[in-house]
């Protein structure tokens, strides 16, 4: 049985090299070919949400009305529009929309620093930002940045509206509670304000075969779980300890931003549908991102702010490896 063992191991591992080989050539040669082609593929988009809603309107009274009553209505439309143009464009309020949907890691976070930061190139106190916010938590790091970067608005006062129609959960309320204002749909998930990070251990199994694994660190605390060693009690304290300290960074944070909120209350790791987490002012109002930006598109102009990022086949393969990389040999707290 011992040699049967032997032989699978040493089967696993040509295996396993042979593979590994053939990744890292097909990563090479595919960034090879788009490294120059990387920037070419990232745009920014703008588009004018007020046309969409235009559109719809004008597509619905084709059907509806009579020929009288829909030439009527253009008529009265050109005239609208004539007035419009002629009136100066400070007098009318602007609301950048954004949108984030994220991942455990956040990935949509490469867009948004970019959308950003196009927007705060033209944006001004008197304009907007509304911001579309579904995501259920990640990676701890990620999210502290993408917090950050809405933090950016704050710090140039400019209003910032977050609207949550599924779920905002852990990273993502962290995301949220910068804000001035929060809106979500009456059934949106909210909360989840805790800290977690789990990792498998093969320690026993390895055992069992008569398999040895060694672990070398400078630095008592550099690794205190581990996925092949035998974890120790004082190294489980640590940890502990470590993800204790990132749930009070979480509810400080959520303190600065939104003072109105009994953080013991809230910072349970439960979560709530957004009509009970209105009453732990965790919210702001129930409505949905539909109808918020429909109501205001009557007085203001809605720009809806997009940049793509269009990775070349290498990148995308080089993240796909760094990512089962860290899966398999890092345990990350996630929020």
């Amino acid at each position: 049985m011992a040699d049967f063992f032997y032989d699978y191991g040493l089967f696993v591992a040509k295996t396993g090299t042979l593979i590994i080989g053939l990744l890292a050539l097909v990563v090479g040669v595919a960034l090879i070919v788009g490294r120059g082609r990387e920037m070419a593929k990232e745009k920014l988009e703008i588009k004018k949400v007020n046309e969409k809603y235009h559109l719809m309107t004008h597509t619905l009274n084709e059907q509806l009305l009579s020929k009288d009553e829909l030439k009527k209505l253009d008529k009265e439309d050109k005239k609208q529009a004539k007035k419009t143009r002629k009136a100066p464009s400070a007098d009318r309020k602007r609301i950048f929309v954004l949108n984030f949907d994220g991942d455990i890691k956040a990935s949509a976070l490469e867009s948004l620093r970019e959308e950003i930061t196009a927007v705060l190139t033209v944006a001004t106190p008197k304009d907007e930002v509304f911001l579309r916010l579904e995501s259920g938590g990640g990676m701890v790091h990620a999210y502290g940045l993408a917090a950050s970067q809405l933090n950016r608005f704050r710090h140039s006062n400019i209003p910032l509206t977050v609207s949550v129609d599924k779920v905002a959960a852990s990273g993502g309320y962290m995301m949220a509670c910068v804000a001035n204002r929060i809106i979500a749909a009456p059934f949106a998930i909210i909360g989840s304000i805790g800290v977690i990070a789990q990792i498998p251990n093969f320690h026993r199994l390895l055992q069992r075969h008569d398999i040895d694994f060694e672990q070398l660190t400078a630095g008592e605390y550099k690794r205190t779980l581990t996925l092949f060693g035998e974890n120790t009690e004082k190294g489980r304290e640590k940890f502990k300890e470590e993800l204790e300290d990132t749930h009070d960074l979480f509810k400080d944070f959520i303190v600065e931003h939104r003072p109105q909120v009994k953080i013991d209350l809230v910072a349970t790791g439960e979560h709530w549908p957004a009509t009970r987490a209105l009453k732990y002012n965790l919210v702001d109002e129930l409505t949905t991102s539909d109808d918020y930006l429909l109501e205001h598109s009557k007085h203001a102009d809605l720009y809806e702010v997009t940049y793509t990022i269009h990775k070349s086949i290498g990148a995308r393969l080089g993240g796909f490896a760094q990512s089962a990389i860290d899966k398999l040999f890092f345990s990350k707290p996630a929020a």
